[in-house]
């Protein structure tokens, strides 16, 4: 797809995230025209004084209508402002709101192995830094856009009446602006894009490095990496400068063609009232209406300058809209996706049948597998790394797309409904994933509100109290992120207590105890023995201590599943 085409659907898909907000934007483009409505009598009631006082000699007391007018409109037009820019904010962060919502609900329904291609820092900066980047389109430049439009229209049809060639000569001069704030305007999109991507690249690759700083500085890698992130922090800085050397040179040749255009107006209309020019309506000029030209001038190209002035926003904005429709027509994957919620009396069985599995780039991770798993049995599915183990867990919990045919119970996996089909599975994996907070609050994350003495019962049987009890404050003892404070064997006990606390009658392991000592791997297959009791359980490992746990154990070598030879 061209680089036309992306800008185009870019735009087309920002003039469509509006319609949440429309009303909003309509009161700031509505507060924006009475401004301009405002400045016409403001400057009406300017030229009328001074050409009273002037021209017709009248006294000043006799003016204070006038006068006292004034000071009314300038406090109306500052309220107008006002709501212009409470109206402009709110309906951005209104669209905000329901994009981050939109985009979060995506990122779930794409799951771990969707996301499994993008880097963690790319994905959080369409989230907040992206995102953000469309404030200032809605906020400003999208009621701008409106205003821009309709307050040189009322003043023209004011101007036009009084003298038609001031008018014209508005009117021809007009469309420089809007012409060379385009043409700066293309250059602009292009460089704020280019620096949209450097930030997502940087915020990834810094993410990988702050997750992995215990790892390269032990391998002594953390000179080299300090070199790159010079090099990838100046990259961004250069690239920021840029664009910001084109918002300032726009703003400049702008100013420079609204200055001009306003000096020839103010000529024509000192020439034409000195009588220099005799031409067309020049000889009817008079003070009031020259003056009341000359002071709407000015506010005739304020608000063209206003959008110009605010079109870095634009270009900013659609260089972000470019990384998130992307991100948002990534295709979810969903083969879990019915409405079918059977009952189930106790431990499920399991069938697959020619089932095949091609992962993102066309890697075949399973090839034709079959696999039959009797209620209440352990079956532990064995191979070396990469041979499609996860994979295979990952199929059995909805989170990749496969041909063939999965049964749980007799019932076609796909027809099951999603949310039926975690409440009733458990799954613990290679690494847990413990969060910021007690040991009390991880274990009950898939449980929100779980009694305290199921929590305790299941830290028991997960043996979590084995060393809880020699912490402080027990299971309210805090851990930190990724589960730091603990071993990797205490933080696997903290993933088992998690599965159990939910009492599901399938059991999904995925090599649980692949980066434990034999110690602790032996204590944790034991808690995992009294976990199994009255559930369907289903473990990958490659270790010998997995496979005696296990009541069968099927082999996976190229993609294909094979009962193992005693």
């Amino acid at each position: 797809m061209s680089n036309k085409v992306d800008k185009q659907r870019a735009r087309h898909w920002l003039a469509q995230r509006a319609r949440p907000a429309r009303n909003l934007l309509v009161l700031a483009s509505g507060a924006g025209l009475t401004q301009g409505l405002l400045i016409i009598l403001q400057s009406a009631l300017i030229a009328h004084v001074v050409h009273a006082a002037v021209i017709e000699e009248v006294r000043l007391d006799t003016l204070w209508p006038a006068l006292l007018g004034l000071p009314v409109i300038f406090l109306v037009r500052a309220v107008c402002a006002w709501g212009q820019e409470v109206a402009g904010v709110r309906a951005a962060t209104r669209i905000k709101d329901r994009l981050r919502e939109e985009l979060y609900a995506h990122l779930l329904a794409l799951g771990p192995v969707g996301l499994g291609v993008r880097q963690s820092g790319t994905v959080s900066t369409a989230l907040l830094e992206q995102v953000e980047a469309l404030e200032g389109y809605y906020a400003r430049f999208y009621p701008q856009m409106i205003i821009a439009v309709g307050v040189p229209l009322l003043i023209l049809l004011v101007v036009f009446p009084l003298d038609w060639l001031a008018a014209l000569l508005l009117l021809f001069t007009a469309p420089l602006i809007p012409l060379f704030m385009a043409l700066v305007g293309f250059g602009a999109e292009q460089l704020q894009q280019q620096q949209l991507v450097a930030l997502g690249r940087l915020s990834g690759w810094m993410l990988d490095r702050i997750t992995g700083l215990t790892t390269l500085r032990l391998f002594g890698h953390t000179g080299h990496d300090q070199a790159r992130l010079r090099e990838a922090s100046d990259d961004f800085r250069q690239r920021t400068m840029k664009v910001l050397r084109v918002g300032f040179l726009s703003s400049a040749v702008l100013e420079f063609f609204a200055s001009v255009a306003i000096a020839m107006l103010a000529i024509y209309i000192g020439l034409g009232l000195l009588g220099y020019i005799t031409f067309g309506p020049s000889p009817e000029l008079t003070l009031f209406s020259g003056l009341f030209i000359l002071l709407l001038a000015p506010e005739f190209f304020q608000p063209l300058r206003t959008l110009a002035t605010h079109y870095h926003d634009r270009a900013g904005a659609i260089g972000a809209a470019e990384e998130l429709i992307e991100l948002l027509e990534t295709p979810p994957i969903r083969p879990v996706n019915g409405n079918r919620r059977p009952t189930l009396d106790g431990p499920p069985a399991l069938r697959l049948e020619g089932v095949s599995v091609t992962l993102p780039g066309g890697v075949t991770a399973l090839r034709d597998c079959s696999m039959n798993v009797a209620p209440g049995e352990r079956v532990v599915v064995a191979g070396p790394s990469g041979c499609g183990k996860s994979t295979l867990i990952h199929l059995l919990l909805g989170l990749v797309e496969g041909q063939g045919d999965i049964r749980l119970n007799g019932h076609p996996l796909r027809d099951l409904d999603p949310t039926w089909l975690r409440e009733h599975v458990a799954w613990v994996g290679q690494r847990a994933h413990l969060f910021h907070g007690t040991l009390a609050d991880n274990i009950a994350l898939g449980y929100p509100g779980a009694p305290r003495d199921q929590i305790e019962a299941a830290a028991r049987k997960a043996r979590v109290t084995a060393f809880s009890r020699l912490l402080p404050a027990g299971l309210d003892s805090r851990i930190g992120e990724r589960g730091e404070g603990l071993s990797g064997g205490e933080a696997q006990r903290v993933a088992v207590a998690r599965a159990l606390l939910r009492d599901t009658p399938l059991l999904l392991l995925d090599e649980p105890t692949a980066h434990l000592d034999p110690e602790n791997e032996q204590a944790l297959l034991a808690t995992l023995a009294e976990a199994a009791e009255g559930r369907t359980v289903i473990m990958t490992t490659h270790r010998p201590a997995g496979m005696a746990w296990a009541d069968r154990v099927l082999t996976l070598r190229d993609g294909q599943l094979r009962e193992a030879t005693p």
